[in-house]
């Protein structure tokens, strides 16, 4: 192959690839604004499914998928295309979080903290009484812990969807001297609007607010277990070095507490119940990266490969121990249906000496 011909033939890769990379493009971000476009709606449905419908029918001919014949002309395609993506992107990166929606009555409050040294008052407890999806007693308290009393951690997770998603929440344990013990959860969530349901794929296109709601395990706990019957389960995380475990406290404190006036969106992937927890751990000692951290279901062979449960047990001898479900599938039934009960049953077999 002489010179020429072979400078013809890079020139032709070159130019195959910045096409092929062009339609890549086009592609992409006409399937991310048209989804975006679809979960807001922000011109109404008709008007929206219409700028949808005209959005394809322009990007297909510029890529060439539906017809080879352009709309207008090429240029005056893809110089249309590349105008109005960009005045998507402004709109979409243009949203800002609220907090003044009409929400949900499970995320409506926000929490709030004052410290006095190791006393920790927190303003915003959610401890509803339920008794159905839909039929609960909306209570919120104000409630007092020792820092110096906190003891250990729990990993919470409660499946809603296989075997590889999982709603991760976190519970302290406080004990003072005389072996009196408070539990108080947190659960990073989305905060739903009224009326409103949660939607895997809206949480990428900022749908939802973010919310940490500090809460009774009676409460939390109790709601995923017994009302909406998901499977839960609960991991001591007793090796935590206590200095470690009070940072992780005031962490969620601070967090949940600076929603008040810098509101967040939640992300179905990269700003959820699992990834903002290694992000509160990391800034107090980093852990190892691994794909587990996103889906979540795989977080106990996570926490079994990192020796944050004990290994004179096995993994599923682990699972069977923490698996809540049986231990309180008969808890409506019992006389004592005090908060304090339920705790302890969920904890039941669970290895004292982790």
């Amino acid at each position: 192959m002489n010179d020429i011909d072979f400078k013809k033939f890079c020139k032709s890769i070159l130019f195959a690839l910045l096409h092929s990379l062009f339609y890549l493009f086009i592609i992409l971000s006409s399937a991310w604004l048209c989804l975006a476009l679809w979960i807001h709606q922000p011109f109404g449905r008709l008007a929206t499914y219409f700028i949808i419908g005209f959005w394809l029918l322009l990007s297909g001919s510029i890529a060439g998928i539906y017809f080879s014949q352009a709309v207008f002309q090429r240029r005056t395609d893809i110089l249309i295309y590349l105008v109005c993506f960009a005045l998507g992107l402004t709109w979409f990166f243009g949203m800002q979080p609220r907090n003044d929606r009409v929400w949900n009555p499970e995320v409506a409050k926000i929490l709030d903290y004052q410290r006095d040294g190791d006393q920790i008052t927190i303003d915003n407890v959610r401890d509803f009484v339920w008794r159905g999806e839909e039929d609960y007693d909306v209570r919120w308290q104000t409630r007092q812990y020792d820092l110096s009393q906190l003891k250990s951690a729990n990993l919470i997770l409660s499946y809603w969807a296989g075997n590889d998603i999982a709603h991760t929440l976190m519970s302290f344990d406080f004990e003072d001297d005389f072996g009196k013990t408070q539990h108080l959860t947190f659960s990073i969530e989305i905060r739903k609007e009224q009326h409103e349901s949660f939607s895997s794929i809206g949480g990428f296109f900022r749908k939802y607010e973010l919310a940490i709601v500090p809460a009774d395990e009676k409460d939390i706990i109790y709601t995923r277990s017994n009302i909406r019957h998901e499977r839960v389960y609960i991991y001591p995380l007793n090796n935590l070095p206590k200095a470690e475990l009070q940072q992780l406290f005031l962490s969620y404190l601070e967090q949940g507490k600076s929603l008040a006036t810098e509101p967040r969106w939640y992300n179905t992937l990269f700003s959820n119940c699992t990834t903002i927890i290694f992000d509160m751990v990391n800034h107090i000692d980093p852990v190892p990266v691994d794909y587990r951290v996103i889906l979540s279901g795989r977080l106990p062979s996570y926490l079994y490969d990192q020796n944050a449960l004990d290994h004179r047990y096995t993994l599923v001898e682990w699972m069977n121990m923490a698996h809540i479900n049986p231990k309180v599938e008969n808890f409506e039934q019992g006389k004592d249906q005090s908060s304090a009960n339920f705790s302890r049953m969920i904890r039941s077999g669970l290895p004292t000496d982790n």
